[in-house]
């Protein structure tokens, strides 16, 4: 019997065959993958950080409590930003004699209207972290609490670097 002549795609195609007939999955690769995602995961879900600033120097604390997540007022050398957002500028609040910062009013209404960081019961405040450099003026940290509280953010935190408790 005379053997059937293949045309170029079958032996293309026997030959495919036979080289990947025995081939397997390569489960080195994809366990250094894993473990870095695993890695990745644990860092990054480890503690909640306050976002990092480089224009704000907070003060210290050797307070325990860890803050929930809230709204975040940041008060820089220069201006006042609510969630990175640039409201106003420290120098036209020092010249200013208002008790109520009008921008800032504006601001947390907007977010108390599409607040995602609320989970309070309806008629309590609602709750803002306050992330100021530790030489800011009191008066400008005086109108800020003022117009927070205008507002219904009563609950008030202040972000502070925490340190170990002296032992004595």
């Amino acid at each position: 019997m005379k053997k059937a002549k293949l045309s170029g795609r079958s032996k293309r195609m026997s030959s495919f065959e036979g080289l990947h007939k025995n081939a397997g999955l390569n489960l080195v690769s994809l366990m250094d993958i894993f473990t870095i995602l695993v890695f990745f995961l644990l860092v990054s879900s480890g503690s909640q950080q306050l976002p990092n600033s480089k224009d704000i120097t907070l003060p210290t604390s050797v307070a325990d409590k860890v803050p929930k997540e809230t709204l975040i007022i940041s008060i820089t050398a220069t201006e006042v930003l609510v969630q990175g957002k640039k409201v106003v500028d420290v120098a036209q609040l020092l010249t200013s004699d208002e008790n109520i910062i009008a921008e800032l009013v504006t601001e947390l209404n907007f977010r108390a209207d599409n607040r995602l960081y609320a989970q309070e019961q309806p008629g309590e405040g609602l709750a803002i972290t306050i992330m100021g450099d530790e030489s800011i003026p009191y008066q400008v940290l005086r109108k800020i609490l003022a117009s927070c509280r205008q507002t219904n953010y009563t609950k008030i935190a202040f972000a502070a670097v925490q340190t170990a408790k002296s032992k004595g």
